[in-house]
């Protein structure tokens, strides 16, 4: 493959889709944007995330992995990245799905504020059996027994009429998480309807998910097999 001489930062591989495909500081793979996390460096010389890209000075990409921002950090792969020295934290995994985490509940306000969330069971059952919800939400911490009940509803009734081959459950969240993004209180079951702020929700979260499935992250074991050959 050929690169750029700075294939890690923003200049990106040689390819027809530069614009859209970067290679990974960590595994030297070129992937997807949408599957990698940008990190910066702040006027103090601190590695951060940018995770929506927009923040200033080159940057260099890694997978949205936990377990291979980890490895970037472990390897000081983002001082050999930069080609200075920087200062990337050991919780700099755990920052960046915190930041994650933030950015899903600002979507999912942003979504209840647009008129596309319902909450509460009875809501919620009602949304799906009329074929109104696009998505459902549980907390993560939510009892097995009434996730369940709406789990079967959604298999039985599909969203958006069954238009959608994968109806969306989206777990990422805990409760506190949801009283935040909705405005009251022990919410635990949310029903997505249709629109575009309920499509950025599901998208910032299907980031997380991905991010948090460090250990079945190609990139990850790519990242970890090649270091275990050293």
């Amino acid at each position: 493959m050929l690169a750029l001489a700075d294939p890690d930062l923003d200049n990106g591989p040689r390819t027809d889709r530069s614009a859209t495909m970067r290679m990974c500081a960590v595994s030297r793979e070129v992937r997807p944007i949408d599957e990698l996390i940008r990190f910066v460096v702040s006027p103090t010389g601190e590695v951060i995330p940018d995770l929506k890209r927009k923040l200033p000075g080159r940057g260099l990409w890694v997978s949205a992995s936990r377990q291979t921002v980890a490895e970037a950090v472990r390897r000081n792969q983002f001082s050999k990245g930069f080609k200075r020295q920087v200062r990337a934290a050991a919780t700099l995994p755990a920052d960046t799905e915190n930041l994650l985490v933030r950015g899903c509940t600002e979507a999912l306000a942003m979504a209840a504020k647009a008129g596309q969330v319902v909450s509460g069971f009875s809501k919620v059952e009602d949304a799906l059996q009329h074929g109104q919800a696009a998505g459902l939400i549980h907390a993560s911490d939510g009892a097995a027994d009434g996730i369940r009940k709406l789990d079967a509803i959604a298999g039985q009734r599909g969203g958006n009429s069954g238009e959608s081959p994968v109806f969306p459950i989206v777990t990422v969240l805990a409760s506190e998480q949801l009283d935040l993004a909705l405005g009251r209180s022990n919410v635990i079951h949310a029903a997505l309807l249709a629109g575009p702020a309920s499509k950025t929700f599901l998208s910032r979260c299907q980031v997380l998910v991905r991010y948090r499935m460090a250990d079945d992250d190609k990139t990850a074991n790519a990242a970890r097999n090649s270091d275990e050959r050293r």
